[in-house]
C-alpha cells in the first residue's frame, strides 16, 4: 500500500460523506414535515416514541441529525426532556440500515442476477436514473427522488474507493501490527470513538470497518469494540449542537451520552466476559460486511431493550449531570433548521399560536368597549407585547430558513408565513387602537343610542366572525374556509360605508354629536382594516395550496370581476346574515 492509496481512501470517505448528505437531505425534502409533526404527541408512549425515532432515523439517515432535532425542540419548550429518551433509542437502531445496505458489496458470485444485487453494479444504473430525474423533472419530488438516487451513488462510489484503497492492506506488514492494538478491546473502544467523532458520522466508521473486513483481516472480537465506540464517537455533534443550549436541551445530550457509554460497558462486559468463560470459535474468526452489519445492528437492539425499562434512570442521571438553572426557553431553535420541512412546521405552529393572541385581543377589546375593564385592558397591551415577539421572532427565524435549499413547497409555506405573520401583527396593533376607543369611551363617559348599539353589533359580529373564520382557515390550511372570507369582508366594507353615511345623516339631524362621531369613525375604521388583513391572509393561504403566482390584488380582481357561483352565494348569505334593522324602510338609506 503506497501514498496514493491513502489518498483513495481519503477520497472514498469524502464520497460517502458528501453522499450521505445528498441522501439524507433528498430523503428529507421527501417526506417534509409527515414525520416530525407527529412527534410531540406520540412520544407519550415509550414504544411510540421508539418505533417514532427509528423510522425517522431511517427517513433522515442520520442519529446524529435526529438528536440535534430533539436539542432544538427540547430548547424551544416544544418537547419535555421524558418524551425525548424513547426516541434517542430508537434512533439508534434505525442508523443501522447503511450498515445493512453496504453489507451487499460483500456478495461474491458469477450469477448475473446475483452481482446485479451488489450496489456498486447497479449504483451506476441509479446515479443515471437520478441525473435524469433532477434534469428533467419539472415537480420537486421529482428531483428530490433524484437527489436521493445520487446521494446514494455517490455514498456506494466512496465505499468502493475505500474498499478498493484498503485491500492491498492485507499483505501488508505494518497493517497486521496495527491490528493487534484492535484485539485490546479498550483501544479499539477508544480508537473507534475518537475517529467517529473527527468525521462525526457512526455510519461512515462502520462502512470503513465493514471495507476492511473484505480484506479477511478483521475478527469479530476487534470489530466489537470498534462497532461500541463508532455508536459512541456520533455524540460529538448533539454535543456541538447543544452549545448556548438551556439546561433541558444539554440534558438531551446527556441521555444520548449515557445511553450509548452504559450500553456499549454492558454489551462489552456480557460480551467479553461470556468469552472468557466460553472461549467462543468465532470471536477470532474473520467477519464478513455483512456480519459487522448483524452485529452493529443486534448491539443497538440489546441496548435498546436493556435500557428501556431504566430510561427514568437516564433521565435522572442526566438531571444530576446538568443541575436546574433558572433559563428562558428560546420561542424556535435555530438547531430546528437542521431539518427545514420541520422547522416550517414548528414555525406554523407558532404561527398559529400569534394568530389567536391577535384573535384573543380582538375579541377582547371590543368586549371592553362594552363595558370597561382595567385588568382586561393590561393584558391586552401585555398580550400585543407577546405578539410583537413572536413577530420578530418569527420574521427572523423564516429569513435564516429561506435561504436553506427548501423545496418549491416548503418555500411556498415560508412565503405564506412570511406574509402571514405581518397581518397578525397588525391585528394586533388594531386591538390596541379599538382599546384606546374603549378607554375614551370610558374615560368621557360617552353612550351610544340605542339604535347606533344595535347597528354596531351587527357589524361587531361580522368581524368577530370574520377574524374566527380566518384564523381556523389559516390553522387547519383549508382552502375552502379561506375562500369564505373575502365575500364577508365585502359585506364587513357595505356595513361600514352604510354605518357612516347613518351616522352623517343623523348628525344632520341633530340626533348625535360630533365627539362620538369621532368615536364612532375610528371604531369602523379598525374595523375595516382588520377585515382587510383577514382577507389578505385568507389569499395567502390559497394561494399556497393551489399554488397560485398570481399576486393578491390579481387575484382579488378576478375573483370579483368573474362572478364565481361560490363567492355570489356566500355574499349574500352574509348579506342576509348581518343585514342593518330598517336598511329597507328609507330610500335615501337603500340607497346606500
Amino acid at each position: 500500500m503506497d501514498i496514493f492509496s491513502l489518498f483513495t481512501l481519503a477520497g472514498g470517505l469524502a464520497f460517502f460523506l458528501y453522499g450521505m448528505h445528498v441522501l439524507s437531505a433528498g430523503l428529507e425534502k421527501m417526506v417534509g414535515g409527515k414525520l416530525e409533526t407527529v412527534l410531540r404527541s406520540m412520544t407519550s408512549n415509550r414504544w411510540k416514541g421508539l418505533a417514532l425515532g427509528a423510522v425517522i432515523t431511517i427517513a433522515i439517515q442520520s442519529s446524529s441529525a435526529m438528536t440535534v432535532m430533539l436539542v432544538g425542540l427540547v430548547n424551544s419548550g416544544i418537547m419535555e426532556l421524558s418524551q425525548t429518551v424513547s426516541v434517542i433509542m430508537g434512533s439508534s437502531m434505525g442508523t443501522t440500515l447503511t450498515a445493512w445496505i453496504l453489507s451487499a458489496t460483500g456478495i461474491e458470485s458469477d450469477s448475473f442476477w446475483l452481482q446485479m444485487l451488489k450496489p456498486e453494479s447497479f449504483s451506476p444504473l441509479v446515479a443515471l436514473v437520478g441525473t435524469i430525474m433532477i434534469m428533467t423533472g419539472k415537480d420537486g419530488k421529482k428531483k428530490d427522488a433524484g437527489s436521493v438516487m445520487v446521494g446514494f451513488a455517490i455514498l456506494m462510489t466512496g465505499m468502493t474507493f475505500m474498499s478498493q484503497s484498503v485491500a492491498p492492506l492485507a499483505e501488508t506488514p505494518l497493517f497486521h501490527d496495527l491490528l493487534v492494538m484492535f484485539s485490546n478491546p479498550l483501544a479499539g473502544l477508544l480508537l473507534a470513538t475518537a475517529f467517529t467523532a473527527v468525521i462525526q458520522s457512526s455510519a461512515a466508521a462502520v462502512g470503513i470497518l465493514q471495507s476492511l473486513a473484505l480484506t479477511g483481516s478483521i475478527s469479530l472480537g476487534m470489530a466489537f469494540p470498534i462497532i461500541a465506540g463508532a455508536n459512541i464517537g456520533t455524540c460529538i455533534t448533539g454535543l456541538i449542537s447543544a452549545i448556548g443550549a438551556n439546561k433541558n436541551a444539554k440534558r438531551v445530550v446527556a441521555v444520548s451520552i449515557y445511553f450509548k457509554v452504559v450500553g456499549a460497558a454492558i454489551c462489552m462486559t456480557a460480551f467479553y466476559g461470556l468469552n472468557a468463560i466460553f472461549h467462543f470459535d468465532v470471536v477470532d474468526a474473520p467477519i464478513s460486511a455483512l456480519g459487522i452489519a448483524v452485529v452493529h445492528t443486534l448491539f443497538n437492539i440489546i441496548n435498546t431493550f436493556v435500557l428501556l425499562p431504566f430510561s427514568k434512570q437516564l433521565e435522572k442521571l442526566a438531571k444530576i449531570t446538568i443541575r436546574d438553572a433558572n433559563t428562558e426557553e428560546a420561542l424556535l431553535d435555530e438547531r430546528l433548521m437542521l431539518s427545514p420541512a420541520f422547522a416550517i412546521a414548528e414555525a406554523r405552529a407558532l404561527a398559529v399560536k400569534m394568530a389567536q393572541a391577535a384573535q384573543e385581543s380582538i375579541v377582547n377589546a371590543i368586549a371592553i368597549c362594552r363595558r370597561y375593564d382595567p385588568k382586561a385592558a393590561a393584558a391586552i397591551t401585555e398580550r400585543e407585547e407577546t405578539i410583537d415577539l413572536y413577530e420578530d421572532t418569527l420574521g427572523s427565524f423564516l429569513v435564516k430558513l429561506s435561504s436553506k435549499d427548501l423545496s418549491p413547497a416548503d418555500s411556498g409555506q415560508v412565503s405564506e408565513l412570511l406574509h402571514a405573520i405581518g397581518d397578525f401583527e397588525r391585528i394586533g396593533d388594531h386591538a390596541v387602537n379599538i382599546l384606546r376607543v374603549a378607554q375614551e369611551i370610558h374615560d368621557k363617559q360617552l353612550h351610544f343610542s340605542e339604535k347606533a348599539e344595535e347597528e354596531l353589533g351587527i357589524i361587531t359580529q361580522a368581524i368577530v366572525d370574520i377574524l374566527g373564520l380566518t384564523v381556523e382557515a389559516f390553522q387547519q390550511e383549508d382552502t375552502v374556509l379561506a375562500a369564505r372570507v373575502e365575500p364577508l369582508e365585502q359585506v364587513v366594507d357595505g356595513l361600514k360605508t352604510e354605518l357612516k353615511n347613518r351616522h352623517i345623516r343623523r348628525l344632520q339631524e341633530g340626533r348625535c354629536t360630533i365627539e362620538l362621531g369621532f368615536v364612532l369613525t375610528d371604531l369602523l375604521t379598525n374595523y375595516e382594516r382588520v377585515s382587510d388583513h383577514c382577507s389578505n391572509i385568507a389569499v395567502a393561504v390559497i394561494q399556497i395550496q393551489e399554488s397560485s403566482a398570481m399576486d393578491a390584488h390579481g387575484y382579488l380582481n378576478e375573483l370579483k370581476s368573474s362572478g364565481s357561483p361560490a363567492f355570489t352565494q356566500a355574499y349574500d348569505e352574509y348579506s342576509r346574515q348581518y343585514c342593518l334593522p330598517e336598511s329597507r324602510l328609507s330610500g335615501a338609506d337603500a340607497a346606500h
